[in-house]
């Protein structure tokens, strides 16, 4: 009777063996297809035409321009970074800032690039000095696409002085769309850039983003070539 119990018993725990290397099996097996697929999709994208990177490349920052006009709770800019948004929007301020003749002190095509670049590298200096958790390049790239607003309200500046002459109403409204603008851009960053420092150290962070805008906008209406 004994024996007959001993054997009974063995049985069990051969098919419980089986079982379990029939799952480990398994559970390899599937590690293995997901890394073949995820190398298969590593070299499908550096074998892809230069054509499909540059329009997925576009399409992202045209996205990230699009949180900054309607500025909403989105991590897109802080999770994929770039510095291609910045880069041409710098660009662009730096180009429509400089007037053909420096009589009358607009700034050069260098001193704009240098303004903005070490601007947003204090201001993300001072951010990482007060414990923000977030990288310098993460930091670096909402400062810079959130220069869009600022950007814009240069542009329509051009217009009205463009389309007309310099007067005291021509000024005011020039006034009126660059506060405006200003207001934009810093509302953009914080929604971005607020919940990266700490609850009591958040107005000493808030302070230089706003003072990095208000030396753009003090550029963009003093501007009048």
């Amino acid at each position: 009777m004994i024996s007959k119990m001993a054997d009974e018993e063995v049985v069990p725990l051969e098919n419980d063996f089986h079982v379990s290397s029939d799952i480990n099996l398994e559970i390899e097996g599937d590690i293995r297809v997901q890394g073949i697929q995820s190398d298969e999709e590593d070299s499908t994208t550096l074998d892809e035409p230069i054509s499909t990177t540059l329009k997925r490349d576009l399409n992202a920052i045209g996205k990230k321009f699009m949180h900054v006009i309607i500025p909403r709770q989105s991590t897109s800019l802080l999770r994929d970074w770039d510095l291609w948004g910045p880069l041409i929007l710098c660009i662009i301020l730096a180009s429509l800032l400089q007037s053909s003749s420096n009589e009358d002190g607009s700034p050069e095509f260098a001193q704009v690039f240098a303004i903005v670049w070490l601007g947003a590298s204090v201001v993300t200096f001072n951010s990482k000095l007060l414990g923000g958790n977030i990288s310098f390049f993460q930091s670096v790239c909402v400062l810079g696409y959130c220069v869009l607003p600022l950007t814009l309200a240069l542009i329509a500046c051009k217009i009205l002085l463009a389309i007309s002459d310099v007067s005291t109403t021509i000024f005011a409204i020039r006034c009126a769309v660059v506060v405006a603008s200003l207001v934009w851009s810093c509302f953009a960053s914080l929604a971005f850039l607020g919940d990266t420092q700490p609850h009591n150290r958040k107005p000493l962070a808030v302070y230089p983003i706003c003072l990095f805008y208000l030396f753009i906008s003090w550029m963009v209406v003093s501007h009048n070539g």
